[in-house]
């Protein structure tokens, strides 16, 4: 699962990373991106990337605001469990995510992710440099709120196996727009462990136990 990620690579950095993905033809940030976190949390708002237009080859795109925790849009009230994981091999069917699945999918940015191990955390990122990844997720307007969640998959190489029975869906740069934008059925043959080559970049060390409080959002994290 990932309960608690990480997000540095804010403005500009942010909107040409979206902007450098294949089939993106333009990035708007209408509300703007967000600060540098370090420990974000569920029910924490958190950029994600969503259609926001199409012409032929190429979908235009936006960076939104939304609330980690999906809401569905026939929820009542905000009770129950916090949606804040989906697994890939559910969700095209489950009733919380079904409708999501299949209309409104977006992809999560992220530089890194924190995960436990008996009770020690460790933090997974890119073994080299600072760059933006991309996760698969779905998003929703529960409750007129604007809400997503994270798509998971079985863990993929030894060192990720270890640490966790799930972990985030990384998608390829040439994933994210087909993701975001193809049919229902070019989403489903994405709901697969991400490529060995994207998590062959990834590195893990652990951390100060004080990630455990959401209340701790520096950079110390």
């Amino acid at each position: 699962m990932c309960g608690r990620f990480v997000l540095f690579t804010t403005s500009e950095a942010l909107t040409g990373a979206a902007t450098a993905l294949p089939g993106v033809r333009s990035v708007a940030a209408p509300l703007g991106t967000p600060p540098p976190r370090y420990n974000i949390a569920p029910t924490q708002i958190v950029p994600i990337l969503r259609p926001a237009g199409r012409v032929p080859e190429a979908i235009d795109v936006e960076i939104s605001p939304a609330r980690w925790g999906l809401l569905p849009h026939w929820k009542k009230d905000d009770g129950g469990p916090v949606l804040f994981n989906a697994r890939a091999e559910s969700a095209p069917d489950k009733p919380s995510f079904r409708d999501a699945f299949d209309h409104r999918r977006c992809a999560i940015p992220l530089n890194g992710w924190y995960e436990w191990r008996e009770k020690r955390p460790y933090y997974v990122h890119p073994a080299e440099g600072d760059p933006v990844m991309w996760v698969a997720g779905l998003w929703d307007t529960g409750l007129d709120t604007v809400s997503a969640t994270i798509i998971t998959t079985t863990p993929v190489g030894e060192q990720l196996t270890r640490l966790h029975d799930r972990m985030p869906r990384i998608l390829a740069p040439e994933e994210v727009a087909m993701w975001i934008g193809g049919a229902a059925e070019q989403a489903r043959d994405l709901l697969r462990p991400a490529r060995p080559e994207m998590v062959s970049m990834l590195s893990l060390r652990e951390v100060d136990r004080a990630v455990g409080n959401a209340r701790n959002e520096g950079q110390n994290c």
